[in-house]
């Protein structure tokens, strides 16, 4: 094949996935009624032990969840599922996944029963054409996930999907697919990204593992920049964070709990509202900040 044949090629095969990836929307927006626009939640999930213990920001997931239409479904964007290549949770029972250690026995006891959705994992799917989309069967409700959703809807009665980060890909890139999974909110899914904005763990003071409302300087100023880019719907330095100063560097040491984040914001509307709870720094250098969109 010539040089001009293959570049025709390429670009009706481009153009070809692009229709394919419109019909798959317009299907899907068919395929299910519309309800009342669901908000999108970005939780700061911290402590695993939060799934069994009382403190102040268990109460904050709880009363955010006060201000929500019951969903449908829940797709969650978990810190803890950062692997190759972008997957969908697809099975009838997700088994709860204890991705941790060194925890009470307690911990591993709990289980959340919420069932999966797997006709729901197949239009999701079909919405992030061309991206290829794996329907698993194997991972389930990582920690990320089931100690935070279980505060917000404790009966384990919504169906949980989870969609895996791919960490081959930049903020950029992901911050553009979680934008077209926007249509899933007019459909009655509540879309929960689920992490940590400040997250060094190598940095933690063990010593005061439970004091609230500590930061170390750079963990300061990095949550003041990051919480007043929030507030100002100025997404792209978050999005570009690599970019930003060395405080937001030694907020965000890797990517893995950051992503959620930028997926949340993906799915902003330029009308719609924002709004921080639970915005308080723990043991130095994590933050607990969560955000409401809509």
């Amino acid at each position: 094949m010539d040089r001009k044949k293959f570049i025709k090629f390429v670009g009706l095969t481009s153009l070809a996935m692009h229709i394919d990836s419109l019909n798959a929307l317009h299907q899907f927006s068919s395929s299910l009624p519309n309800a009342e626009r669901m908000p999108v939640l970005f939780l700061g999930h911290g402590n695993p032990m939060n799934a069994i213990e009382e403190n102040e920001f268990v109460q904050g997931f709880r009363n955010a969840a006060k201000t929500l239409p019951k969903p449908k479904a829940i797709l969650c964007v978990s810190a803890h599922w950062f692997i190759k290549g972008t997957k969908v949770t697809a099975m009838d029972m997700p088994p709860t996944i204890h991705d941790f250690g060194g925890f009470p026995k307690a911990l591993f006891d709990v289980q959340y029963p919420a069932k999966g959705d797997p006709q729901l994992a197949k239009e999701t799917q079909q919405l992030l054409l061309p991206t290829p989309v794996e329907l698993d069967e194997s991972w389930g409700l990582d920690h990320g996930a089931w100690t935070v959703i279980k505060h917000l809807y404790p009966n384990a009665d919504i169906p949980v999907m989870q969609l895996s980060i791919d960490y081959t890909k930049p903020a950029s890139y992901h911050y553009e697919l979680a934008k077209r999974l926007a249509v899933l909110r007019d459909k009655g899914v509540l879309i929960i990204g689920s992490g940590n904005i400040v997250h060094n763990l190598s940095l933690v003071d063990f010593q005061n593992i439970n004091k609230v409302d500590y930061g170390f300087d750079w963990a300061v100023e990095a949550r003041q920049q990051i919480n007043q880019w929030l507030l100002d719907g100025n997404f792209q330095p978050i999005v570009d964070y690599d970019k930003q100063s060395k405080a937001i560097q030694l907020a965000v040491p890797t990517p893995d709990h950051y992503l959620p984040l930028v997926y949340s914001l993906g799915l902003k509307n330029k009308s719609e509202s924002l709004s921080l709870f639970n915005d308080k720094l723990l043991a130095g250098s994590l933050s607990m900040t969560s955000v409401k969109i809509g």
